[in-house]
């Protein structure tokens, strides 16, 4: 089978393809045993390696829809070397046809679920006499052991020692005791062993695998037992230890829990460097009551170390770590100790949350696009779906981290999987009110017209405010790309749904702006708006938020978009929505804002000869209203603008009919306007172009009307 080389941020490896496929079609390329499992009709020699990531498809299928997806016996006809069902749904019965035939190396069966247990696996694995000697790799991290059970249905109790193989063994989050971490440590090869959050009362059986143990890790053991001068004469007795993990989960412990284990670290940190000399990496995050001269001279004095943990023990920003350039350190003091703590604690809820508060403050003034910090973000929310904390804090990370341009600059399948991760947050914390409005102002969302629309669709078909408001902000950040009739349709049916009540609030305002900004320069959108019977829901807005000018100007900036296109400047032709415009662009108590763009409309609208003739008696006076408070100095949003669409206004009636509007400007003093405005030096050259050719005309037409009128006077005799 040809693979293909994975981009990081690239198209799935062929190899991939093809498996999903292989397990989707599981049913058709197998035939029913008459105990009820399968077999593969035609059985390939698979490589090795194939056949590992086969099972790898096949436990993520029962993962995702949740039923156990390996009760087969398939790989009876396969090789597995190293296989993974980490949180399958699986069997005690699938587990033993499925795996335990082979000659495993490594078996990651971390919090897998369907009644499995540790003392099922171990039982199992321990009857293949190759797999006995095999098996170097075990991970049952979040199991339990329940070897009472096994042996009530008639099982045999087989300790870890009978793999005698093993050279890494994982059982954090069990409920390991010290009886089985005795048996435990007669593996002749044991190398690294975690035991974090387990009952584990004694370290003491660790001394008989002090010659080979190489890595510990022994976060939160909650039920230790042992004085600070026990733990550390076990420590000093580990000479092969290089990797030391004695952290603690500070949220959970008070001043008088852990303080035996704070007082070994101490201990420890201020000893003999002839403890633990050839340690590497040393992670004591969460400790209390350290300090930096001992961190100092723990440093010192181990030249080989390349990491320490020092998250919420407050020593992180010592001065002496800037001079430590090899040196990895978890911590809070810049962004790059708190990206390896989420790099590093990956699983443990209370350092994913401490970083990610960290982390919030860090970037709430970044200016560049971090989309490596974004994915550190995002799988930390992956890890931990039921952990509101973790979720709150994330989104507002989600939020520094896409705000304004910065998004854009992300790849495309990273805001993908923000995107979904986001939205399966508002599905688990559905009634929580921080985490929902955080995620309705992130701006992590995709850039690709169909992912959008499926965000947008599942957004809208829900009518809580908040879930309205997420799927008009969707919109609204994508109006480059979203330009569809049913993101029009979506959007003016929340409009309908706010003016029916008279509300005014962020979701109104969000959608008049997303609709507005939807038509601008799109003569089909503009259409399609029409066709949604936009016109006469506006109309309706205009009179019910006469009073409120922001949602007043977003309706006629959107009129005025469709006034642009001459085409459907005749849908605007109704009277009654012509004289409420024209009588909002007379009104001097209205904000000067909302009669620009009233003004606008109409200007767009004098090619057609019945607005013409409606504004004709009040077009003097609206535009004298509109230089008046340029000359004045009144501050408007576009005051180039304003002055642009004015000077063009009057231009073009004049030249339409120069003897009706020249007398009537020099009646209204607009003449004398015009050469003050061409005569400022901040004026734009279009703009006094205009207004010299204006007066130009209207100096002609004077110069004619008099000879016109000499010639017309009776001669005296």
């Amino acid at each position: 089978m040809v693979m293909l080389l994975q981009d990081a941020e690239g198209p799935p490896m062929l190899c991939d393809l093809c498996l999903a496929q292989v397990c989707q079609s599981l049913s058709s390329l197998c035939s029913m045993r008459a105990d009820g499992s399968m077999s593969l009709i035609w059985a390939p020699v698979f490589p090795q390696e194939t056949a590992d990531q086969l099972l790898n498809h096949m436990a993520a299928k029962g993962r995702s829809e949740n039923k156990t997806a390996l009760q087969t016996s398939i790989f009876y006809q396969l090789r597995l070397r190293r296989a993974s069902i980490q949180s399958c749904p699986l069997s005690a019965e699938a587990f033993r046809l499925a795996l335990c035939p082979h000659r495993l190396l490594e078996l990651d069966a971390s919090w897998v679920s369907g009644g499995l247990t540790g003392a099922d696996i171990v039982s199992g694995l321990a009857s293949n006499p190759e797999c006995r000697s095999s098996l170097q790799r075990l991970s049952l991290n979040g199991l339990r052991m329940d070897w009472e059970s096994l042996e009530a249905n008639g099982g045999i109790h087989v300790g870890f020692s009978s793999l005698r193989g093993l050279r890494m063994l994982n059982l954090a989050n069990t409920d390991l005791n010290d009886a089985a971490l005795e048996d435990i440590c007669n593996l002749p090869h044991l190398e690294t062993l975690d035991i974090s959050c387990s009952a584990i009362s004694k370290l003491t059986a660790l001394l008989e695998c002090k010659n080979t143990l190489r890595s510990l890790i022994a976060h939160r053991l909650r039920h230790l037992d042992m004085s600070p001068a026990q733990l550390l004469f076990v420590f000093s007795q580990l000479h092969a230890l290089k990797h030391l993990d004695f952290s603690e989960d500070h949220f959970s412990v008070d001043d008088s829990d852990g303080r035996d284990g704070d007082e070994t670290v101490r201990q420890l940190l201020e000893g003999s460097p002839q403890v633990l000399p050839s340690l590497v990496s040393l992670d004591i995050s969460g400790r209390k009551r350290i300090s930096e001269a001992a961190i100092r001279s723990f440093v010192e004095s181990r030249s080989g170390l390349v990491f320490l943990g020092l998250l919420a023990t407050g020593v992180s920003s010592c001065d002496f770590f800037s001079t430590q350039k090899s040196l990895k350190v978890t911590g809070e003091a810049d962004e790059n100790q708190v990206c390896e703590a989420l790099r590093r604690y990956r699983d443990r809820e209370c350092f994913i949350r401490e970083a990610l508060v960290h982390l919030y403050s860090l970037t709430t003034d970044t200016d560049k696009p971090q989309p490596d910090v974004l994915k550190l973000v995002v799988s930390g929310m992956q890890r931990h779906p039921t952990s509101l904390h973790i979720h709150l804090v994330a989104t507002a990370c989600v939020f520094n981290l896409t705000t304004q341009d910065l998004a854009q600059a992300m790849p495309i399948s990273l805001l993908s999987s923000t995107v979904t991760q986001l939205l399966n947050t508002m599905k688990n914390f559905p009634n929580h009110q921080q985490v929902r409005s955080m995620l309705s102002a992130s701006k992590a969302f995709p850039q690709d017209v169909a992912s959008a629309m499926l965000v947008i669709n599942w957004l809208s078909s829900h009518e809580d405010p908040t879930l309205q408001r997420m799927a008009v902000a969707v919109i609204s950040i994508l109006v480059a790309k979203v330009k569809t009739f049913l993101a029009r349709c979506q959007l003016l049916a929340i409009v309908q749904q706010k003016a029916m009540v008279g509300v005014v609030d962020s979701t109104l305002k969000f959608a008049l702006s997303a609709l507005w900004n939807l038509t601008d320069e799109m003569p089909v959108a503009a259409r399609n708006f029409i066709e949604c019977r936009g016109l006469e829901l506006y109309e309706e807005v205009l009179e019910s938020y006469y009073a409120e000018p922001s949602i007043q100007q977003k309706v006629l900036g959107l009129l005025n978009n469709i006034a642009e296109v001459e085409e459907l400047q005749a849908d605007l032709m109704e009277e009654d929505l012509l004289e409420h415009i024209l009588s909002l662009l007379q009104d001097s108590q209205v904000d000067v804002g909302v009669r620009y763009f009233a003004g606008g409309i109409l200007a767009h609208l004098t090619s057609q000869e019945n607005v013409l003739n409606m504004i004709e008696n009040h077009f003097c006076i609206t535009i004298a209203h509109i230089l008046s408070w340029i000359a004045s100095g009144t501050n408007i949003n576009w005051p180039a603008g304003v002055q642009l669409w004015a000077v063009w206004a009057i231009h073009l009636v004049c030249t339409q009919n120069t003897s009706h509007y020249s007398s009537m400007l020099e009646k209204e003093g607009l003449t004398e306007l015009l050469k003050a405005l061409a005569a400022h030096p901040s004026t734009h050259s279009d703009i006094k172009g205009l207004s010299d050719s204006i007066l130009s005309m209207v100096e002609q037409y004077q110069i004619h009307a008099g000879a016109f009128n000499n010639q017309m006077e009776p001669q005296s005799s």
